[in-house]
């Protein structure tokens, strides 16, 4: 397992976790369905909604295999999808943040499914700019393609 803790600038609500050689726009992914459920993703991409447009507290894992059942009581929302991963590294960034300068995760090729946990949603302040709001991410790879899962909402 290996674990990563960042704060990504979550310009325009939203951070990225990519495949490093993934040229998709999310741009028309962002559905009325994808902001009500903060996910949108595309052939190696995966766009991760947030509460606030500031720095968010981010936890990536990267597992062995998928987690033990969770009843997910200390989460707000929960999502799963999939990953394509084709070059060897994955990207996790805000959405403005300068490409070339983001974190870089060596991975081995494959599908991995990704749980994205989000906690505190509820607890910015009036300004909408402070809060508690925490995102969690859990990766692992598979041998088949599943569809969007929204395991809590």
């Amino acid at each position: 397992m290996k674990e990563y803790y960042l704060q990504l600038f979550a310009d325009y609500f939203q951070f990225y976790i990519s495949d490093e050689n993934s040229e998709s726009n999310l741009g028309e992914y962002w559905t009325d369905f994808a902001v009500e459920n903060m996910i949108a993703f595309a052939d190696g991409i995966i766009g991760i909604g947030t509460a606030r447009n500031m720095d968010v507290p981010v936890k990536l894992q990267i597992l062995n295999s998928e987690p033990e059942e969770d009843n997910f009581k200390s989460y707000d929302k929960v999502n799963e999808c999939n990953l394509d991963v084709k070059s060897g590294k994955i990207v996790i960034a805000g959405c403005t943040d300068y490409f070339p300068d983001a974190l870089r995760i060596p991975l081995i090729n494959g599908i991995y499914r990704v749980r994205i946990c989000y906690g505190k949603l509820n607890t910015l302040d009036e300004t909408g700019l402070e809060g508690e709001d925490y995102y969690e991410v859990y990766m692992w790879k598979t041998e088949f393609h599943s569809q969007l899962k929204i395991l809590k909402k």
